[in-house]
């Protein structure tokens, strides 16, 4: 029996993402705002090794503003890309959504703008001030440092 003081679950709804581990996904927004805090969903379970603060990892990703365009992505470059993770040496929202998930992993990650580029953006990537961003991140390597 509902009365006035029933708790309410709140879903968020993220993105659908095509393709499988490897592809330049596709990205479908839902009708809905973007969540206000990281929200992270792995689309495909990988086996390797897991990602841990700290490690440099080798990924390709697919970069789209929240219901806007995509800003940036290495499919079509033909070209993974290396960084240390859970370091502060690339966006709170990939260190905080990739350290502890597997290589051969498929990460969904939708980055509000605190843990993304802030208020400032990226004006030249065409990221403003306050978006909310999506990423599809293929882990394909994990190497302790």
């Amino acid at each position: 029996m509902a009365g006035p003081n029933r708790q309410e679950t709140v879903v968020t709804t993220l993105p659908s993402a095509t393709g499988g581990f490897g592809d330049k996904p596709v990205l479908t927004f839902p009708d809905a705002p973007a969540p206000e805090d990281l929200e992270v969903q792995v689309l495909v379970q990988g086996a390797g090794d897991t990602v841990a603060a700290g490690d440099e990892i080798e990924v390709d990703y697919y970069g789209q503003v929240w219901s806007g365009a995509m800003f940036d992505n290495s499919y079509d470059r033909g070209s993974s890309i290396s960084f240390p993770i859970g370091v502060g040496a690339v966006i709170g929202g990939w260190d905080d959504g990739l350290v502890g998930k597997q290589v051969g992993s498929r990460v969904l990650l939708s980055i509000p703008s605190h843990l993304g580029y802030g208020p400032t953006g990226v004006p030249q990537a065409g990221i403003r001030g306050g978006d909310t961003l999506v990423f599809v991140v293929d882990i394909h390597a994990t190497r302790r440092r």
